[in-house]
């Protein structure tokens, strides 16, 4: 069985020959074109998977035959260009109509073949979608105002090529919600690439963004392998000075250049990047971004809430993690019962939807009854958040009206202040209190927030 089908078109026969042989040893069904006359008649009769296509033909350039195709209704054959003198503004306006990638002459057989490969799996992906009715994956679960929002400013993000910003905790999910904007954009056939920012050495960044080396030593890097895709980047203020100079170099250029090259390539791939709360006011400053980088990413920015800002669904998120969990791992189907889910509501969630997610996986593994209760969620709070006293717990009713409200505002204000990061400050304003104030009730409830801020 064949690998897939490939068409040829070059006015060289020398070129056409060549990668014929090569890619049929490869196992591909090849055929050829010497010009825009042939390469429709032979695209008709084939219906090729993939397309290699020189740019500069006596007839009709490469550029015009691509718009032309551009155009046709429900094409999901992947293009990739071919020159010896192309320019950065050629190479752009193939970009912007389609094309998946460049091949330089004289042709590199190593990269011939890992860009030919890359470009029918980007291809399958693209068919698999359509059958699938290309609907993007849901990304946000709820009928909350916030989640709402998220959503809309998401797809409303989707469509456009300029580089985007996802603020928010950790724990938001925010990588699966950067999958989201590119699932719902044009380039959702295109490969999505990942690079945690804390991850690269300053002796390593350049060739992990550019790649290596050329003709058969090539290795690519991170640009390359995103191609015409996205190329997402967690947490960018983790990254080195030297990575942030490097990237800040290509978003103004809109190109770079392989190491050992002296071919600068456009700059295709969408870029997305994360960040924490707070990052505009930390910008400049040692540690994070530099403002010149953060005025680039942030052109379009969309701000990720923690899930305390939208509780109410959470019994929409426990119930969407059990069935996925149920279908994807082969769990055995639980359900939270109405206690547990109100219980959960009223947890303020320091690890977010992530948190949930682990919260939901150990009560399935666990198994037991159909039903999960509330001392069983109890029980599994307290395990994960040693030394706070959870805010519901059912003795309370045991005890007289003073000791009780004493226990529930000792355990409420240790977990406020966790989620302030131990600052007295944040936590006067979340919890609507005068400063003075508040640090008299800490002090006569025993609540150590000197230690908090440490911790």
């Amino acid at each position: 069985m064949s690998a897939g089908k490939v068409l040829v078109v070059d006015d060289e026969a020398d070129i056409r020959t060549l990668v014929r042989d090569i890619l049929s040893d490869e196992g591909y069904e090849v055929e050829v074109a010497a010009d825009a006359a042939q390469a429709r008649t032979a695209r008709e009769r084939m219906s090729p998977d993939l397309v290699l296509l020189d740019i500069w033909m006596p007839d009709v350039d490469g550029i015009s035959l691509l718009r032309e195709w551009s155009r046709l209704p429900g094409d999901d054959c992947a293009v990739v260009m071919m020159s010896g003198h192309g320019t950065v503004e050629t190479a752009v306006e193939a970009t912007r109509l389609g094309a998946f990638d460049f091949v330089e002459k004289p042709l590199s057989l190593a990269k011939l073949l890992r860009t030919v490969e890359r470009a029918l799996e980007a291809g399958r992906r693209k068919r698999v979608a359509a059958k699938a009715g290309a609907a993007p994956l849901l990304a946000t679960v709820g009928k909350s105002r916030a989640t709402q929002q998220l959503r809309a400013d998401l797809q409303a993000a989707a469509p456009h090529a300029s580089p985007l910003l996802l603020v928010g905790e950790s724990g938001t999910l925010r990588e699966s919600l950067a999958r989201f904007v590119h699932e719902s954009g044009s380039r959702a056939a295109l490969p999505f690439v990942c690079l945690v920012a804390s991850a690269i050495v300053d002796s390593e960044v350049e060739s992990v963004l550019f790649g290596t080396g050329t003709g058969e030593s090539a290795h690519p890097g991170l640009f390359e392998q995103a191609g015409a895709g996205t190329l997402f980047i967690s947490d960018i203020e983790e990254l080195s000075p030297a990575a942030q100079r490097l990237l800040m170099g290509v978003l103004e250029s809109g190109s770079w250049r392989a190491a050992g090259s002296d071919v600068s390539r456009p700059l295709a791939a969408r870029l997305v990047a994360t960040a924490k709360p707070g990052v505009e006011l930390r910008a400049g400053s040692p540690g994070s971004v530099r403002r010149e980088l953060l005025a680039q990413l942030d052109t379009l920015l969309v701000r990720v809430p923690p899930l305390r800002d939208y509780a109410e669904d959470v019994p929409d998120l426990l119930r969407y993690h059990v069935d996925r969990l149920v279908d994807t791992e082969r769990l055995t189907f639980r359900r939270f019962s109405v206690a547990a889910q109100n219980r959960l509501r009223n947890y303020p969630w320091p690890g977010n939807v992530r948190e949930l997610r682990g919260l939901v996986r150990r009560m399935l593994v666990m198994g037991g009854l159909e039903e999960i209760s509330l001392e069983q969620v109890e029980r599994e709070l307290s395990a994960h958040s040693p030394g706070v006293e959870p805010l519901v717990k059912q003795d309370l009713l045991a005890l007289p009206l003073r000791e009780a409200r004493e226990m529930f505002e000792r355990a409420y204000l240790q977990q406020q202040l966790t989620l302030c990061n131990g600052k007295v400050g944040l936590l006067a304003k979340r919890v609507g209190m005068e400063r003075t104030h508040l640090y008299r009730k800490l002090r006569s409830l025993g609540v150590d927030f000197r230690q908090t801020a440490e911790d």
